[in-house]
């Protein structure tokens, strides 16, 4: 006998039996669509926002992280299980779109099958696995959810539900395939029967009942079977199950500018406010968001405000935003999600890089902080108002006279700009490694390194601002354009080809934030600058043997992607690192982004600490790191952690300047 199969055994072909099916589900498609559609009235409460430009790339994303499963993937266990899941769900669901196509479509209008022979063979194991695998993965979600229960993840009926309708469907549909088999395969074609081993062992397990016991049995699984799909179909929208599309579709809304960019906001225009105080000041990107969210809690257990008991969830901020739209539009944002939380975060991006929905946390924080600070007049303390304030008067938080920003510079071979601009870069060297005296040593090993490598230095001493990001990232937006501007200004008069910059935040607001502002010099991390350099053969090293961890500042690591480069020097001047476990794109904030280098940190423990910590933990007596900001709060985190004399914290240009051979 031909290997294949009568589609509808047992419940017939007719019109009784396919227009009540097709009636219902035409009904609940209807139903999805319906109020799919209904919810586009909660995302339109938002400001709009272009998010369908370059539909080739856009198209791409969603492709590879739909398909392939890339976001979900970034952590492994449950990463693979989710993958399985969706993978062994999407070979069901074509399996039943070809068993409708040959049985309603090509069988009936033209008498043609395809679902014979071989093919039918590899079709029958496909979906048998594919069923075992899905069922597999939803024990353990199962399994994690409600018996392991890792802290912070929450549980709701949404939670209940979709485990309980997705179980019933998975068991139902091997229930009905092990009767049909024990009425018709193991009686004539027994051969067959191989080719689906789940539905074998079912069939074996109800062979006893009987011929019409296995067709009673049968046709009311059948039908129950199918009332549990359509009802999984209407329940979509109401459940956490409109992540099938809104989670996919956030991989198409994705932004595609520069990793970590903010909206520059038009300070000279006629809004009557900035920043969010309500959801309306928010975008619709931002309230869709709350619906892709599926509260997986990866963004919480990476945010290192959360890790140190600060009442900030990245998970909850978005979570909140979603309560608001759906329920009080007109709930003030600051009052629901709390002035702490907002004040706590960082802006590390650790929570919007593991998020496997592709959501955007940051953005949102940062706009709330606009409102408290240029429409209220609001910071998270006193010690920050004053900083701003020295800001406003001496161009750097730290209170020290701007005509002094150069004096680090002195009996070093730097040329100031003012006096020749023949240079073949400009440093830019940012307010703590140009008054701070812990990070003055490392900018004067930078200089003697580019010395070494014969690059002609210069600097803009005092007529260089602080680059303004921490006060951006602060919600002082009006500030940060003010020194954005006058930097701007300058680097442009004195005609610079390149800046180079020893800090992370200086490096990712000129490469990408003041290139909405006219700036368009090309700016570079000394990290690669000098990697480069060794490289090429300019800068020569003498390697010798040392133990260190590195830290992956989070402007360096996450907001650009650069693990290698300050890897591969350290490693040329003979290190040998230990990482964390907490490292590259997965590595703990130092505590001090977000502006927070110029807040006390009241709340909880210490960031810096328990990253002291999580270093001392790797056995290594250094802890290498690339920026002024993480460097200060590690000499600080030290101490804390009294790991003074058992870990020392250092920057890698004073290693290699140790190594340089002149």
């Amino acid at each position: 006998m031909e290997a294949t199969r009568e589609l509808y055994w047992n419940i017939g072909h007719g019109a009784t039996v396919l227009v009540p099916m097709y009636v219902v589900t035409f009904a609940a498609l209807g139903l999805l669509a319906y109020y799919g559609y209904q919810r586009l009235a909660i995302y339109r409460q938002g400001k709009p926002v272009n998010r369908t430009d370059n539909r080739a790339e856009r198209v791409k994303m969603l492709l590879q992280n739909v398909l392939l499963q890339s976001r979900v993937l970034k952590v492994k266990a449950p990463g693979f299980a989710h993958g399985f899941f969706f993978w062994s769900f999407a070979i069901l669901f074509v399996g039943t779109a070809l068993v409708a196509l040959q049985a309603d479509g090509t069988d009936l209008l033209f008498h043609v099958r395809f679902l014979t022979g071989s093919f039918y063979k590899i079709f029958s194991l496909a979906l048998d696995l594919a069923g075992l695998a899905a069922t597999l993965m939803l024990a353990g979600f199962a399994v994690r959810r409600y018996l392991v229960r890792p802290a912070g993840l929450e549980s709701s009926r949404d939670d209940a539900i979709m485990h309980g309708l997705l179980f019933a469907i998975l068991i139902t549909g091997f229930l009905i395939e092990g009767a049909r088999m024990a009425a018709t395969e193991l009686v004539h074609q027994p051969e067959l029967a191989y080719w689906s081993p789940v539905g074998l062992l079912v069939a074996n397990l109800l062979s006893g009942l009987g011929d019409q016991g296995l067709r009673s049995l049968h046709a009311g699984l059948w039908w129950l079977h199918f009332a549990l799909v359509a009802g999984f179909i209407c329940s979509i929208p109401f459940t956490k199950f409109r992540h099938i599309f809104t989670t996919s579709a956030n991989y198409f809304l994705a932004p595609l500018g520069p990793k970590g960019a903010l909206v520059t906001l038009d300070m000279e225009g006629d809004a009557e406010s900035f920043g969010a105080a309500k959801l309306g000041d928010l975008t619709w990107k931002d309230i869709f968001d709350t619906d892709a969210c599926t509260k997986c809690k990866r963004c919480q257990d990476r945010c290192p405000a959360h890790g140190t008991d600060k009442p900030l969830s990245p998970m909850k901020v978005i979570d909140q935003v979603g309560e608001i739209a759906r329920g009080q539009a007109e709930d003030n944002l600051v009052e629901t999600l709390g002035k702490d939380a907002v004040w706590s975060c960082t802006t590390c991006r650790a929570c919007q890089e593991i998020c496997p929905a592709a959501v955007e946390h940051v953005n949102k924080v940062v706009d709330v902080r606009r409102n408290l600070v240029l429409m209220e007049g609001e910071f998270p303390g006193e010690e920050v108002t004053t900083a701003m304030g020295n800001v406003e008067v001496n161009g750097n938080p730290l209170g020290l006279a701007f005509a002094s920003r150069g004096d680090w510079a002195k009996d070093l071979p730097v040329t100031l700009m003012s006096d020749c601009a023949d240079v073949d870069i400009l440093y830019f060297v940012g307010c703590y490694a140009s008054f701070d005296k812990r990070n003055i040593k490392v900018a004067t090993a930078f200089v003697k390194l580019c010395a070494a490598a014969g690059i002609k230095v210069g600097i803009l001493g005092k007529e260089e601002k602080c680059c303004g990001e921490p006060m951006r990232k602060m919600g002082n937006e009006y500030l940060y354009q003010t020194l954005a501007a006058e930097n701007i200004a300058m680097i442009k008069e004195y005609g610079v080809k390149k800046v180079v910059t020893a800090c992370p935040h200086c490096f990712n607001t000129l490469a990408k934030d003041y290139r909405d502002l006219g700036f368009d010099v090309e700016t570079e991390h000394y990290t690669t600058f000098l990697n480069r350099l060794l490289k090429e053969g300019s800068l020569k090293v003498a390697p010798g043997a040392f133990d260190c961890t590195y830290h992956d500042s989070c402007y360096l690591g996450r907001y650009n992607d650069t693990y290698e480069a300050p890897r591969e020097l350290v490693q040329a001047a003979g290190g040998t690192i230990r990482e964390m476990d907490r490292s590259q794109a997965e590595s703990f904030c130092c505590g001090a982004g977000g502006g927070r280098i110029m807040a006390e940190e009241k709340l909880g423990s210490r960031i810096s600490v328990k990253r002291s910590q999580m270093a001392s933990a790797t056995g290594a007596g250094m802890l290498v790191s690339n920026c002024p900001f993480c460097l200060t709060m590690f000499e600080d985190g030290i101490k804390g952690a009294e790991l003074e004399g058992l870990l020392v914290p250092r920057d890698i240009a004073e290693i290699l300047i140790e190594k340089v051979v002149s």
